[in-house]
């Protein structure tokens, strides 16, 4: 598997990876879209969405999971971030098709959520842990913005199963279950429950291979 690909090709792969940009960012997200589904479809899942909740998703690419999103509950309210310019772009073509007033995309800084405080029931994000740069006081600012027992469901890679992907270099920070339950504890979040599961998948770089990964709820206290 790590020879498939030259230094120059990982390394590209890692930089769109953590911010999409350009036609080839939009070819990764293409490929993000199709190997991370189960994942986002079991957090959608987990989540249990219910009516009237105001739900963000933090990095959702090109949203190509929104149709399956809004089947699960119509009555809601989405909202999707971004940092990527591309992936926001790619994400309000979604909107063509649906026509649903109660979704829209929004560009942030990748730091500072742009809501008021205590106003979001649910906050859900998958594959963006390994890139936040602060994550404590990212935490924490998922915290500030959820109402008291909303929900954050933090979906993630093994450490252990990212460390033999060839293209996890300098811009992935990786993490284990207990990595990321200190995490919420440092963050005054309570981890509810932690999700372990499996699945097989190609990667980036061209071979099939199989994940093993976590979902974990946390509850703002």
């Amino acid at each position: 598997m790590r020879n498939q690909y030259s230094k120059i090709q990982l390394a590209e792969i890692e930089r769109q990876l953590s911010y999409p940009r350009g036609e080839k960012g939009i070819e990764i997200a293409n490929s993000m879209h199709r190997n991370n589904f189960g994942m986002t479809k079991s957090s959608i899942e987990v989540l249990k969405i219910d009516k009237g909740d105001v739900v963000v998703e933090i990095g959702h690419g090109n949203c190509g999971h929104l149709k399956y999103l809004l089947e699960t509950n119509k009555m809601m309210k989405f909202i999707g971030l971004e940092i990527s310019e591309t992936m926001h772009r790619e994400a309000q073509k979604q909107l063509t098709a649906l026509e649903n007033k109660a979704v829209e995309f929004r560009l942030y800084s990748g730091d500072k959520l742009p809501f008021e405080n205590e106003t979001i029931d649910k906050v859900f994000t998958v594959n963006t842990l390994y890139f936040w740069k602060d994550p404590k006081n990212f935490l924490l600012e998922i915290s500030r913005v959820l109402k008291k027992d909303g929900i954050c469901i933090v979906t993630y890679a093994h450490k252990e199963f990212m460390e033999t992907l060839s293209f996890v270099n300098d811009k992935f920070r990786l993490y284990t279950p207990k990595d990321v339950e200190a995490l919420a504890i440092g963050a005054k979040m309570l981890l509810k429950k932690n999700y372990n599961k499996k699945e097989k998948v190609k990667s980036k770089a061209g071979a099939t291979v199989e994940r093993f990964y976590s979902i974990s709820v946390l509850v703002k206290n």
